[in-house]
Order: C-alpha cells, then sequence, then structure tokens
C-alpha cells in the first residue's frame, strides 16, 4: 500500500492535474463504471498522497524536477490535426510506414496510421479501442508490471490511462516487417501534458520489432510522461528501439518494464539527443532460464539538456545473460546521468551480467553522474560492471591531423566510432542508416564543422 507522503507539496502541475482529472472523466461517458476506472481513481489518490519525487529522494538525487513541476500542463484528450507540412517532416523512415502509428499528443491520428500486417497473426490496437474490443486480454496485463505504490509519475500516468498501443502476437507468429511509433508533441498552443500508455504482449516463439520515435514542434513546455508494459513469452524474440529528439522545451519521462520468461530474447536500443529534461527507466525482470536481454544507449546531448537513464536487470532464474552498454557524448553545458542496476537474486546461478558505461565531455562546462551497481545473492555467476569518464584523446586526434586530416573533421571521426559501437547493434538497416545519419550530423556540429 502506498505511503502517504506527509510533506507533499501541492505544486502547480499537481494542482492542475488534480483538476483536470474531473474534466477527464467527463469524456469516459459509460466507462467511468468499468474496473478500468477504479484503477484511475486509486492511482490518483496515490499521485496525491506521494507528490512528485525530489532530489531528496535517493533516486533522483541527479535529477532536479522542480522547474517541471511548478509549471501547469494542459492534459490533452482531443486530437491536433498536424498541418501536411508537420506531416510531411513526421514521416522520414519511409522504409517503415507499412506499419505506421502517429500520436500527436497522445491521440492517436487514425488519418496519418496504417496497419498492414495479418489480423490473424497479430492485434494491433489503441489502448482506448482495445479496452472496448478485448476487454479481459487488456485486463489480465494491464497494470500488473508498472505498479505505481511508490511511483508517482506512474500514478500519474495510470490516473488517466486512455490512448496508447495495445500490442498482442499471437503463439508462433513471426512479424517480419517493424512497427513504427510516431509521437508528436505539438506546444504551439498550450503547454501540454502527454501521457501514452502502452500494453505489449508476445506470446510463446513469437517474434516483433518495435520503433518508437519521439519529436516534438512548437515554443511552448510539454511533458511527455510515458508508460509501456512489456510481456516476453517463452521462447520470444523483442528488439525495440527509441529515438528521442525533441525541443529544448519538452521533457520526457519514460517507465517501460519488461517481463521475460525462459529461453526469450528482449533487444531494447535507446537514442537521446535533445530535449530539456529526459529521463528513460529501463527495467527488466529475467524471470526465467536461458534468457537474453541486452540495454544500449547512446546519448550526445548540447546545450542545457539534461539526460538520465536508470536501467535495471534483475536476474531472478539461473542460466540467463544481460548486457549492457551506455555511451554519452556530453558538449555544451548539458548534464548525464548513468545509473544502472544488476540484481542477481540467490536462485539465479549460472548468470552472465555484464555492464558498461563510458562518456566523452567536450566542454568544461558539461558533466555527467554515473553510478554502476551490482548487488549478487548468487555465487556461481560471472558479473562485471564498469564506466568511464574523460575528454576525447589525444594521442589519435593527432595521428589523424598527422596525416593531414582537418582537425574538426578528425574529432568527428574519432566520436563516431566511439558512437559506433552502439549504432552497430541496431539490426533494422534503414534504422541504422538513418540513425547514423543524425548522430552523424549531431556529431559534426559538435567537432566544429
Amino acid at each position: 500500500m502506498a505511503i502517504a507522503n506527509k510533506n507533499t507539496e501541492q505544486t502547480a502541475l499537481l494542482k492542475a492535474v488534480l483538476q483536470q482529472f474531473t474534466t477527464f472523466e467527463a469524456t469516459l461517458n459509460g466507462q467511468a463504471q468499468l474496473p478500468l476506472h477504479t484503477l484511475r481513481k486509486q492511482a490518483l489518490k496515490r499521485l496525491e498522497q506521494l507528490g512528485f519525487p525530489t532530489i531528496k529522494h535517493e533516486e533522483w538525487k541527479y535529477t532536479n524536477l522542480k522547474n517541471l513541476v511548478n509549471k501547469e500542463l494542459l492534459v490533452q484528450d482531443e486530437l491536433v490535426q498536424p498541418s501536411e507540412e508537420t506531416a510531411k517532416k513526421l514521416l522520414q523512415l519511409t522504409d517503415l510506414q507499412d506499419n505506421l502509428l502517429v500520436f500527436v499528443n497522445g491521440v492517436l491520428d487514425k488519418k496519418l496510421s496504417k496497419i498492414s500486417l495479418d489480423s490473424s497473426q497479430i492485434i494491433v490496437e489503441n489502448l482506448a479501442d482495445a479496452c472496448k474490443k478485448y476487454p479481459e486480454l487488456v485486463e489480465k496485463y494491464l497494470a500488473k508490471l508498472a505498479t505505481d505504490e511508490n511511483n508517482a509519475l506512474l500514478a500519474m500516468n495510470t490516473a488517466f490511462i486512455k490512448q496508447g498501443v495495445f500490442i498482442y502476437v499471437k503463439a508462433k507468429a513471426v512479424i517480419e516487417q517493424p512497427i513504427f511509433i510516431q509521437y508528436l508533441t505539438d506546444t504551439t498552443t498550450n503547454s501540454v501534458l502527454v501521457q501514452p500508455r502502452h500494453l505489449i504482449v508476445l506470446e510463446r516463439s513469437s517474434q516483433l520489432t518495435l520503433v518508437e520515435k519521439y519529436r516534438s514542434i512548437g515554443n511552448g513546455l510539454g511533458l511527455n510522461n510515458a508508460v509501456t508494459e512489456i510481456y516476453v513469452s517463452p521462447n520470444a524474440t523483442f528488439d525495440h528501439y527509441k529515438l528521442q529528439n525533441d525541443t529544448a522545451t519538452v521533457s520526457h519521462i519514460g517507465m517501460t518494464e519488461v517481463h521475460q520468461q525462459k529461453d526469450s530474447r528482449y533487444h531494447n536500443t535507446t537514442v537521446t539527443l535533445n530535449g530539456d529534461l529526459v529521463r528513460n527507466n529501463l527495467h527488466i525482470a529475467i524471470d526465467g532460464e536461458n534468457c537474453e536481454s541486452y540495454m544500449n544507449g547512446l546519448y550526445a546531448p548540447t546545450g542545457s539538456t539534461h539526460i538520465d537513464n536508470h536501467t535495471l536487470a534483475d536476474h531472478r532464474k539461473p542460466h540467463s545473460y544481460s548486457n549492457e552498454l551506455y555511451k554519452g557524448i556530453l558538449d555544451g553545458k548539458s548534464t548525464g546521468v548513468f545509473n544502472g542496476k544488476i540484481y542477481v537474486q540467490q536462485a539465479a546461478q549460472k548468470t552472465n551480467a555484464f555492464q558498461s558505461n563510458r562518456n566523452i565531455l567536450l566542454s568544461p562546462t558539461a558533466s555527467v553522474n554515473t553510478k554502476p551497481q551490482l548487488e549478487i545473492w548468487a555465487d556461481d555467476v560471472k558479473c562485471s560492471h564498469g564506466c568511464t569518464t574523460g575528454a576525447l584523446d589525444e594521442e589519435p586526434l593527432f595521428y589523424l591531423r598527422s596525416r593531414g586530416i582537418p582537425a574538426s573533421e578528425a574529432r568527428a571521426l574519432l566520436l563516431f566510432a566511439f558512437a559506433e559501437d552502439v549504432l552497430q547493434r541496431i539490426k533494422v538497416p534503414s534504422l541504422r542508416a538513418y540513425v547514423e545519419d543524425v548522430i552523424g550530423r549531431r556529431l559534426n556540429v559538435m567537432s566544429g564543422e
């Protein structure tokens, strides 16, 4: 049961959310009597009890939400149709548009979306529609992994559950074409609070690739508070990619909860470039033998962007493997946080778990706080972790310059080589080419070209 925070501060955001919940309820019509709405009201109560975390909370020691939670943001539940010009800019990964879902301020744009997959193998629905069409199936999984007893931001998302993606891959179905989800946060008119809720279930021996891309327009404030629950059944394979490239006034707080069963494989790669404050929480419960879990991250902020990656690999059963590689390139006054945890439970003998975080600081005003953690309760394991932070190595830079390569180009080449360890783990060729191009242009700017 949630523990009330006696010192809960009624911040501007909390007040606004509590007031807007009544308006949100009015949009539910007859659905307000369903069990899902009871879940919403319980979550709202927990949010009010807990209040938003501060830097006094250990998990938020290096990420201060003060500026964000002291702003009033509008919970938007109606579609704002993007202009034709904006829509064209959104759809850049042309090879991935056969199965495309577009969300504008958290609301599905059905005109821009298209799914051409075989419905006998996979269900892809807006969560709001899935709750009506498949109520028992959704209820079986929703809010079972992402529990909000002590997580105010998760509670806030749960209180407004409605829009999002429901993906259900049936047993033995191999979905070869990736599903591409494009999120647009539009703050040209209002400061908005966007709260997508996603539920993804892969049944036994199924396969799926999902790509998420976050973009924003406008100069207003925005917060994308996203929650994703993922179930990977025995012998299933899920490849999951996230690309974050928002404006300097839009923040992103994401929580991804994954549950793996025996012989399953989960691969996550997250690339973050821009935003005001970005916090990625990735928690994997490795709850079966012979599982494989991969967590890869690349972040390259400039300006005053703050990027925080919090990860957890929770090994619960024996004979499983996890590998984590996060790399950061920071410039300007940007700040970074990496907190990676590996838990090996007593039953998880023969576990192999590896974690590495490496950072390059290109500016004397850039900084990063890194905290790799191991907690091992089993005695027959192979685990390692480590982190490095420093400036760009001068020796290879001197070597390249001595071969006639200009200084800015030499720096860009070395930085790209540093990032390539992560980029080469992207398995979708068109996606990898797109990300390499975006990263290459970012590194050229960082190098002074």
